[in-house]
């Protein structure tokens, strides 16, 4: 009979031997649920990371549409500017011609002045020498 068949014909490396093999079952037995908890974490870490990346991908896209807004104020802006510019311009040239017509008037003005004081010599003379003309 071999030894395994009797429990009390078992050496002290038959009992080491058995131990070592329970051990083993244990472990065996164990392992798998550890690979069950392992794949639990690892897919709980997956989705944590899914779900960060998906923040992240939101965020960007966010931050895309401020940039088409700003984007969209610079170049309205621009235009104003631009339209401010134009005005600048526009009032610089009429200024300019304001001016020179001010002078042209200051100028007529001023020669009306004068042929208005001779107008008014002439006709001075003239009424003298009717004057004149009537009291002789």
């Amino acid at each position: 009979m071999p030894p395994s068949s009797h429990p009390s014909s078992y050496t002290a490396s038959d009992v080491d031997n058995l131990r070592e093999q329970r051990a083993q079952v244990v472990e065996s037995k164990k392992e798998p649920v550890l690979l069950d908890n392992e794949i639990a974490f690892n897919e709980a870490v997956i989705e944590g990371k899914e779900q960060g990346i998906q923040e992240i991908h939101n965020h960007i896209g966010e931050v895309n549409e401020i940039f088409k807004d700003l984007a969209v104020l610079v170049n309205d802006q621009g235009v104003m500017i631009d339209d401010i510019g134009t005005h600048i311009d526009n009032s610089r040239a009429g200024t300019a011609q304001g001016r020179s017509q001010l002078a042209q008037a200051s100028k007529t003005q001023r020669s009306n002045s004068s042929l208005t004081c001779l107008l008014l010599v002439i006709f001075g003379i003239v009424l003298l020498i009717v004057i004149t003309v009537i009291a002789a």
